[in-house]
């Protein structure tokens, strides 16, 4: 039967089905932009949140990324694993519930060169008082959830 369908059609559908997973595994609003629009780069090079630029963007897992430069643009493309937030950039404290709670990326730690985005500041002090603990439960929790909607893991 796919045979039968036009390649434009097919391209068309695998790409859906692409950003359908992304959906789930990045926490991305509905054109598909992850971190609100935030540069990820920017929470390593200058320690904040900084507003990306829809001129400078990049693909990655199905969502899009926004930067505030072509240099931050360039950083990501060569190492996304290092700069893309944990946990799809869902609540790191959240993540720890095996739940999937949009983050807020003013909410925000860089620990050990990776960046953890949590649903609030009251969330990221709290998620802060044992920040090892957290991560090791988050990372044990976040391959049973990854593939979830947040709707399924709330039944």
């Amino acid at each position: 039967m796919i045979k039968a369908l036009p390649n434009a059609l097919l391209i068309l559908l695998l790409g859906f089905s692409q950003f359908a997973v992304a959906g789930v595994q990045i926490d991305a609003d509905a054109n598909g932009v992850a971190l609100q629009g935030h540069d990820p780069v920017a929470y390593f090079t200058e320690g904040k949140p900084v507003a990306g630029k829809a001129d400078y963007t990049a693909e990655y897992n199905g969502a899009s990324y926004h930067f505030a430069s072509a240099e931050n643009r360039d950083l990501f493309v060569s190492e996304p694993d290092r700069y893309a937030p944990q946990y799809g950039g869902y609540c790191a404290f959240g993540t720890t519930f095996r739940t999937k709670v949009p983050g807020d990326p003013s909410a925000f730690k860089v620990v050990g060169d990776k960046l953890y985005i949590n649903s609030s500041p009251d969330i990221l002090s709290r998620w802060s008082q044992d920040i090892p603990g957290n991560i090791g439960k988050a990372n044990n929790a976040w391959p049973e959830i990854v593939d979830k909607s947040p709707e399924e893991l709330k039944k």
